[in-house]
């Protein structure tokens, strides 16, 4: 097991109960080169497999360990790691992320909510575009959801460090969620398609390259 991780069949109980609260740091979820215990990869759309490996590295936020997605597709084709230990429909998310590579897209996201690898809810920070957006995938399609209040918008504008870590966070209330990067709130949005439990994860789009650590799961009622 990995520390940080649900360990015991009490801790267990507490997430399953919306009490629970976890950092995964990766530092012990198994060896490099392997997909991290407790998550599972899938893919949304077509193309090359999701790649997801623990891999080593110097800067890692947490000890040496984090989890990178390896392999290079198309527009339409997002790589999925879902953690396998939890179903919620209210938490906290937050996770740590640095790019790599990707011509195409730099994209690193947060799932929640999910069903399925086509049906579930993204926010993405492009660190090619400088913008946080939030989506609905739904039946395999994705769909951006507007700024709350603001008309039809396409997420915001914010900073995203090209050559360092950055913080990706969701706070997901009923059918309100609150974007945060690097510790500032952005914006938020209303959606009401999915609102049962479904799992929590990490996502990326096309041809970027990222890497990750820290994954924070709060659960709330």
């Amino acid at each position: 097991m990995f520390r940080g991780a649900v360990t015991t069949l009490s801790a267990l109980a507490a997430f399953n109960s919306l009490a629970g609260a976890e950092t995964i740091t990766f530092e012990q979820s198994g060896p490099v080169g392997t997909v991290p215990s407790g998550f599972t990869q899938a893919t949304t759309g077509r193309g090359i497999a999701a790649d997801w490996k623990l891999v080593e590295t110097a800067d890692a936020p947490s000890g040496k360990m984090v989890v990178q997605q390896f392999s290079a597709g198309g527009d339409s084709r997002f790589p999925i790691l879902s953690y396998d230990k939890l179903e919620t429909a209210n938490v906290d998310l937050s996770v740590k992320f640095k790019a790599i590579s990707g011509t195409t897209d730099q994209g690193a996201g947060l799932i929640w909510r999910m069903k399925d690898a086509n049906n579930y809810y993204i926010v993405r920070a492009n660190a090619l575009e400088d913008n946080v957006v939030t989506y609905i995938v739904k039946d395999g399609r994705r769909i951006d959801l507007p700024v709350k209040g603001q008309g039809r918008t396409y997420g915001a504008k914010a900073p995203v460090t090209k050559a360092g870590w950055n913080t990706l966070a969701v706070s997901v209330r009923g059918a309100t969620f609150k974007i945060s990067l690097n510790g500032r709130e952005l914006y938020e949005v209303e959606d009401k398609a999915f609102d049962k439990a479904g799992r929590v994860g990490l996502w990326t789009k096309a041809d970027s390259v990222m890497q990750f650590d820290d994954l924070s799961i709060e659960m709330a009622k």
